[in-house]
C-alpha cells in the first residue's frame, strides 16, 4: 500500500472516484433513482454538487484556518534562517489550494443552488434574500432562503477578499513567481499585514457563514 499512499495525486483521484461510485451505488442501486427520469436526474446531480461543494469548502476553509490558527501565530517562533522555507515553499503551495478551493466552493455552490432538483432551484430567491420568490410566494416569506442567502453573500465577500485582496498582497509580500522583485522590505511587510488582516476578516466571517449554510439545511 505504500506505493499508493505516498502519492497524494493517486490518493486524491482514487478517493474522488470511490466517493462518486459510492453515491451512484446508493442513489441508483439502493434508492431507485433513475437517470432516465428528469426529476430523478436533477436530484442525483444535486447530491453530486452538494458533495463537491462540501469537499471544496473543506479545502478552502481548512487552508484559511491553517493560515490563521497555525502558520501566522507561529511564524514569530521560527528562526529567521528557517523562515524562507515557509515563505518560498509552504505558503505558495497552501495559497494555491486556498484560492482555487475558494473558486471550486463558489462554483459548486452556485450550481447546487441553481439545480432544480435541490430545494426547487432557490438561487435567485437566496441571492435576493427572499425579495424575489417563485411559484407565487410572497416576498420574504421563506426564512430558509433568507438565511442561506446571508450565508451565500458572506461566502461571496470572502471569495472577493481571497482573489482581490489576500492573493495579490501575498504575491507582493512573498514575491511569488518573482513578480515583485523590486519591492523593499517595508512594502512587503505592509502587503503581508494587509493580507493577514483580510484573512483574519475571512476567519471571522466564516463562522456566521457556516452557521447560515448548515442551519438553512436543517431548520426547514
Amino acid at each position: 500500500m505504500a506505493w499508493f499512499l505516498t502519492n497524494i495525486r493517486t490518493v486524491a483521484w482514487t478517493a474522488l472516484a470511490v466517493g462518486f461510485l459510492f453515491l451512484v451505488w446508493y442513489a441508483l442501486g439502493q434508492k431507485g433513482v433513475s437517470l432516465d427520469n428528469e426529476i430523478d436526474r436533477r436530484l442525483f446531480w444535486g447530491v453530486v454538487f452538494r458533495w463537491l461543494h462540501v469537499l471544496s469548502g473543506i479545502m478552502w476553509i481548512g487552508h484559511l484556518y491553517y493560515f490563521n490558527f497555525t502558520q501566522i501565530p507561529n511564524m514569530p517562533k521560527i528562526p529567521d534562517e528557517q523562515k524562507p522555507a515557509i515563505g518560498k515553499v509552504i505558503a505558495p503551495a497552501a495559497l494555491f489550494w486556498f484560492r482555487w478551493g475558494a473558486v471550486a466552493t463558489l462554483v459548486t455552490g452556485l450550481l447546487l443552488a441553481h439545480n432544480p432538483g435541490y430545494k426547487d432551484s432557490f438561487l435567485i430567491q437566496a441571492l435576493t434574500l427572499g425579495a424575489v420568490e417563485s411559484d407565487g410566494a410572497a416576498a420574504f416569506s421563506n426564512p430558509s432562503n433568507i438565511f442561506i442567502g446571508i450565508g451565500m453573500w458572506l461566502a461571496i465577500v470572502m471569495f472577493v477578499n481571497v482573489w482581490f485582496v489576500i492573493w495579490p498582497n501575498q504575491q507582493r509580500a512573498l514575491n511569488i513567481n518573482g513578480k515583485f522583485p523590486d519591492l523593499d522590505a517595508a512594502a512587503r511587510a505592509a502587503a503581508g499585514r494587509t493580507a493577514m488582516l483580510f484573512s483574519r476578516t475571512n476567519t471571522f466571517l466564516s463562522v456566521p457563514m457556516l452557521a447560515a449554510m448548515t442551519g438553512a439545511q436543517t431548520l426547514v
